[in-house]
């Protein structure tokens, strides 16, 4: 984007931090990028650059580091210090060890049942998390899409307004002349006036509205808030419709990222109970330890031989006899596992519910497009007609641009008619579980009814 100085302009003086302002404005608007992308772009880059899906694949890397966290008792843990110190008389501990010059201990657990319980709730969340984020990826690429939708229904309506517009501006300059003629009252040139003021007011609010779609497109899309994405204005296949209600009902439980999501947080609690439960159990750690002395320490005095080195390796056994917080535990775990399992119901119901009120949205608006379209043809006979009887001198301008801008009209309608259905059906497909397969689909042919 470009800074021009319009011609003529005076020599006025300037305060002397505009120029710097001005340099301002200009490195700022430089930043900002227009991007024309068509729909499967759109998809496929927010896929790849969208925040919230970066983020729900950062937490899902967490999740999958927990599972080392879990299993990293089972590995040795080697520990080497000092226990450096003077003795004067007995030798006592330091820290629970006799002091030494240089010290190591290992410890690792060998059985124990409620840690590998833990591991393995430890990967049900990580595949919980793979679910979240593919679950946010379709999110992702539904919501792309409405605002690719959105953008594109703004452009297209700004530029047909705009071609009412100047109709509108050709009525008015013929108002005009038959103003100056006498064969018009000044009241009807007013009227044709407030009209183009209105036609221009339209056009600016439509511009308005496809800067700010293609400028949320841009942020969905993880480019910065001064870019703007914009839509290529393609031909592209519509969404396919499932062959029958109770097919799609299936399938989309089957497919159903939320579903599977709390089912997986169901086995997670369950293993979550019997490690609560494995609390009981006995547990067996392997346990080792060196310890390089010295004679400072008063060792020879107080004991019959000194050894320098010295090291020990064995096994821990340990057997809980009262724990009172298992109890308390399983009991919370077991609360809730209920309350999952009527989550579970009624994701089920919601979807169920959700996709039948999509059935229901999509054939409604392709019944709205179907009237939209009528409506158009009979608004297109009729300019012709007019366009006809203009040529036979029996009507004047005046009427033949109000029937163009008629036309006009009815072409927002079958447009608006046509973004709604598209929506509609991408939203059944979402719901259905179809929509990776048909975002992937390459685009072909015109929009489908």
């Amino acid at each position: 984007m470009k800074l021009r100085t319009k011609p003529g302009t005076s020599q006025a003086r300037v305060p002397g931090w505009l120029p710097a302002l001005a340099v301002l404005a200009c490195a700022v608007a430089a930043r900002a990028e227009v991007v024309t992308l068509t729909l499967r772009q759109a998809v496929e880059l927010a896929g790849k650059q969208n925040p919230d899906l970066a983020l729900a694949r950062l937490d899902e890397l967490k999740t999958r580091l927990g599972i080392r966290t879990a299993r990293a008792p089972f590995l040795p843990k080697v520990t080497v210090g000092s226990g450096l110190a003077y003795s004067n008389g007995y030798p006592m501990s330091i820290e629970g060890a006799a002091p030494s010059v240089v010290q190591a201990q290992a410890q690792q657990f060998l059985f124990n049942r409620q840690q590998s319980l833990e591991i393995a709730q430890a990967r049900e969340e990580a595949r919980g998390a793979a679910l979240s984020t593919e679950a946010k990826r379709d999110e992702i690429a539904y919501r792309t899409a409405a605002l690719y939708l959105d953008a594109e229904r703004a452009a297209r309506l700004a530029a047909l307004v705009r071609n009412q517009q100047q109709s509108q501006q050709r009525v008015l300059a013929a108002v005009e002349a038959q103003v100056r003629e006498g064969r018009a009252l000044p009241l009807e040139q007013k009227q044709a006036a407030l009209a183009a003021a209105r036609f221009r007011q339209a056009v600016e609010e439509l511009e308005s509205d496809q800067a700010e779609a293609e400028g949320a497109l841009a942020v969905a899309l993880g480019h910065s808030a001064e870019d703007r994405v914009r839509a290529a204005g393609e031909d592209r296949a519509a969404p396919e419709l499932p062959q029958s209600e109770d097919a799609a009902l299936g399938a989309a439980l089957e497919a159903s990222k939320a579903v599977r999501q709390i089912e997986s947080q169901i086995v997670s609690k369950q293993l979550e109970l019997r490690a609560a439960h494995a609390g009981r159990l006995p547990r067996v750690d392997l346990v080792a330890q060196y310890g390089m002395m010295a004679k400072f320490n008063n060792y020879a005095e107080f004991f019959n031989h000194f050894q320098r080195n010295n090291g020990e390796i064995g096994m821990s056994f340990q057997l809980p006899l009262f724990s009172p917080n298992v109890g308390a535990q399983m009991a919370q775990s077991e609360t809730e596992l209920a309350h999952l399992r009527i989550e579970l119901a009624s994701a089920r119901n919601r979807i169920a519910g959700d996709l039948e009120k999509a059935f229901r949205e999509v054939r409604k608006r392709r019944t709205a497009t179907e009237v939209a379209r009528l409506d158009l043809d009979v608004a297109h006979e009729q300019l012709s007609i007019d366009l006809a009887q203009m040529e036979e001198g029996r009507l004047g301008l005046r009427q033949v641009e109000a029937a163009r801008m008629s036309e006009g009209d009815k072409w927002i309608a079958v447009y608006d008619a046509q973004y709604a259905l598209e929506k509609a059906r991408w939203n059944l497909a979402r719901l259905a579980g179809t929509l990776d397969r048909e975002i992937g689909a390459p685009p072909a042919g015109a929009k489908a009814n």
